[in-house]
This record gives C-alpha cells, sequence and structure tokens, in this order.
C-alpha cells in the first residue's frame, strides 16, 4: 500500500493509504474525471474496516480514498497527548495537499465522523459532502468515558512499558471490550478478520517505548476531551449533511445524532439524519447493504461530475488480507450474525 510524507500541526507522520478506481484495485493517483470519496475510519479499526464500500461495484464507480491515522494501520508518527479532532482534520487536510486531491465527499465512522466534520468547519472548501455515521456527541457519558478508559487499561495490562511478552487474558479483555462498543459483538465472520488484521497493528505500536499514553490520548482523550461547536463553527459548514444512526448502538442513542441535527437547524441548516435499526456503532460492517444502499443514493444526489458505468469484476484491496484472517461467506448476510 502507498505512503505519503506529511507534516502538520502533530507533528511529522507517514500515512498509509489505499485509493482504488472503478478499474483499478490499488494506485497511487486518482482517476481526475470522476469525483472522490474520502473514507475515516473510527478508533481501534484501521482502513479494512471499509471492505464493504470497497466490494461495491456501484459505489466503485467513484475514486475511493482510504487511509489510516496515526497509531492505526501502517501509519507511522507520533500521538500530541492531547489529541483531538482538530489535529487529526489537519492530518486529514495536508493528506490531501500532499496527494493533491480535489475537494472530496466524505464517509465516516464514528472518530472519522468527528473528524470529518471538524476538516469541513476548519477547510470547508475541502469538502463537498458529509455521510457521517454514529457522530459522536459533545460531551462523552460518563458511563461510556469510564467504558473507554477500561479498554485501554486492558491494552496497557496486555502490553506493559519494557515488557516482551503478552497478557493473553488482558488482550481478550480488551478485544471484547472494543467488540462490545464497536459490534456489539457480532460473530460474522468479517468482524473476526478484522479482530485478527488490527490486534497486531495495535500491538506493534504500543510496544514501543512511551507508546502507551499515546494510545491513551488515541483512544480516551479524544473521546472525553471535546468540546461542544458553536453556532459560527456550524455556519462554515457549506456542503450537504448527512447524519446516520445506528438503532443497535449500545453507548449513543438516537439523541445524540438528534443534538448535531439540532444544531445545524439553529444556523439554518437542513441536515438528513437517517436511522439503520439494530446496527451497531460500526454498522456499515455489519449492515452492509443498508448503508451502501444509503451512501449510493447520496452521492448520485451530490456527485456533481458523470461516472463510469459499474464494473462487476472490481476486488476490494483488503480482501486478501481479510481473508487470510478468516473472511467468509457470511457477510453477505446480516440474519447470520449470532451475539457471543
Amino acid at each position: 500500500m502507498p505512503k505519503v510524507d506529511i507534516c502538520s500541526k502533530a507533528g511529522p507522520a507517514t500515512i498509509s493509504y489505499t485509493i482504488s478506481t472503478p478499474f483499478a484495485t490499488s494506485v497511487n493517483s486518482i482517476d481526475r474525471s470522476i469525483p472522490t470519496v474520502i473514507f475515516l475510519h473510527p478508533v481501534y479499526v484501521a482502513r479494512a474496516i471499509f471492505h464493504n464500500q470497497f466490494a461495491d461495484p456501484n459505489i466503485r464507480r467513484f475514486n475511493l480514498v482510504a487511509l489510516d491515522f496515526r497509531l492505526h494501520g501502517q501509519t507511522k508518527g507520533t500521538v500530541p497527548l492531547d489529541w483531538n479532532s482538530s489535529y487529526a482534520a489537519d492530518d486529514v487536510y495536508r493528506f490531501m495537499e500532499a496527494l493533491k486531491l480535489p475537494p472530496c465527499h466524505f464517509f465516516g465512522i464514528s472518530k472519522g465522523s468527528s473528524i470529518a466534520l471538524q476538516l469541513s468547519i476548519e477547510h470547508p472548501d475541502k469538502v463537498l459532502s458529509l455521510f457521517l455515521v454514529s457522530p459522536l456527541p459533545f460531551i462523552e457519558d460518563e458511563v461510556v468515558a469510564s467504558g473507554r478508559q477500561e479498554i485501554f487499561e486492558c491494552f496497557a495490562e496486555c502490553a506493559p512499558e519494557g515488557s516482551t511478552s503478552i497478557d493473553d487474558s488482558a488482550m481478550r479483555d480488551a478485544v471484547f471490550g472494543a467488540l462490545d462498543f464497536g459490534f456489539n459483538r457480532s460473530e460474522a465472520s468479517i468482524v473476526n478478520a478484522l479482530v485478527q488484521l488490527t490486534v497486531p497493528d495495535i500491538l506493534d505500536h504500543i510496544i514501543l517505548p512511551g507508546r502507551l499514553e499515546e494510545l491513551r490520548a488515541a483512544s480516551v482523550t479524544f473521546f472525553v476531551s471535546g468540546q461542544p461547536h458553536t453556532a459560527s463553527e456550524f455556519k462554515r459548514v457549506k456542503c450537504p449533511v448527512h447524519l446516520v444512526h445506528c438503532g443497535g448502538d449500545i453507548a449513543y442513542p438516537l439523541e445524540c445524532v438528534e443534538e448535531i441535527q439540532n444544531l445545524f437547524e439553529k444556523v439554518g441548516k437542513s441536515v438528513q439524519l437517517t436511522q439503520v435499526p439494530d446496527a451497531p456503532h460500526f454498522g456499515p460492517v455489519t449492515h452492509r447493504e443498508d448503508f451502501n444502499g444509503l451512501f449510493l443514493e447520496w452521492l448520485e444526489e451530490y456527485a456533481s461530475a458523470d461516472v463510469v458505468p459499474a464494473n462487476r469484476n472490481i476486488k476490494s484491496p483488503f480482501e486478501e488480507d481479510l481473508m487470510k484472517h478468516g473472511l467468509g461467506d457470511d457477510e453477505d448476510s446480516d440474519d447470520e450474525l449470532v451475539p457471543i
């Protein structure tokens, strides 16, 4: 996978990314004749979380770009201990500048949605539309924050600084905690494959000296230190916005997303709000057809340039790695999901 060096207000980083086009699984640059979508991943799981979208022939009529944030996947770079959406949004902006990307459409999940929203506030000219799945509340609920801290402590226990071995019991606790948050402990093979792909990357990052505190910043501080956006900030958002709540989200009720919708409406901006029944917080993974259908309708409404016909022979750039880690045919049906 290609990489690009940036230097943002968070410092230098080497960003690992993927670009897929209608006729190429993985390339270094976009097709400038068609619109571009940037996908921003949530906490813990890196860009492979968007396998279902990159595998969809209809969505692949566009340039699809996904990148790993700091401390995720293959990206290299220090995480400031006061890490927040503004730091991350600046990373995305510098990434776009480094690749000379035009204004793009954005698809975010959870933390990725908050970063996309922040980018649209700080650089409204770079964002053509926002499709925000499970956008985070302005103020994190204390119970949810406590859960995030517990997951961090499990990761810290499984790989304490200076240790050369992994505590398997603590690792299981950390993984199950993350599975609860993101997937309601779904046993779908794509979820299991993402876990198997993700855990080694996390361990590779946190076993290095000093990186546990960076993990705390990325997985706890980011969420608990947020401040509500002001009306003047929301007025800077110029593009269409679609907020999507996952109906099975165990951490964030519909009211959290409605609060964001209400603030937009207070500044005179109408936004679309949709709920996908039963979907967990990282819903696009387990409820592929629902989310891909919604997103395709969104793109067809707001992507102004012509796109090519769907290529039925496309392949996801993440498929090979996920299949090595157990991806199977059960990803084709939400009905086969069984809680642990």
